[in-house]
């Protein structure tokens, strides 16, 4: 009986551990709270050519001076009371050095009253100098 119990209680403890993978909304902006400490972003919208969907374009600069790799950008598309008409998730390439920055591109979303660019996730590069 021991054994079925003990059984039993794992089996919840680990159904409890499992979580399905995060998806973007308007309150889930990024898996890494905090990152705005490493990064700052610039950037501005525009109207895609003969299309009704707009580009989101800008910088995004690491102001830490450890070097980030697989970056990733959430872009979302809002609409007047603040709820996702639109996202998307793009990579933004190789590693950014330690206070480096990089331009950024994110195509067709939807027109819509405001946009937001977060940094969805990213991974800490650390040497074992300091430099990189």
């Amino acid at each position: 009986m021991r054994a079925i119990v003990a059984a039993l209680a794992l089996a919840v403890a680990a159904a409890g551990c499992a979580t399905a993978d995060t998806t973007p909304s308007a309150s889930v902006t990024t898996l890494m709270p905090g990152s705005e400490r490493w990064f700052r972003l610039s950037w501005q919208a525009a109207p895609e050519r003969a299309s009704d969907l707009v580009r989101l374009s800008g910088e995004v600069e690491n102001t830490y001076g450890e070097a980030a790799a697989r970056v990733q950008l959430l872009g979302q598309a809002l609409d007047a009371s603040g709820e996702v008409v639109g996202q998307k998730i793009v990579w933004l390439g190789p590693t950014i050095g330690g206070f480096g920055r990089r331009y950024f591109e994110i195509p067709n979303l939807p027109k819509a009253d405001h946009y937001r660019v977060t940094v969805w996730s990213f991974e800490r590069i650390q040497s074992p100098s300091g430099l990189w």
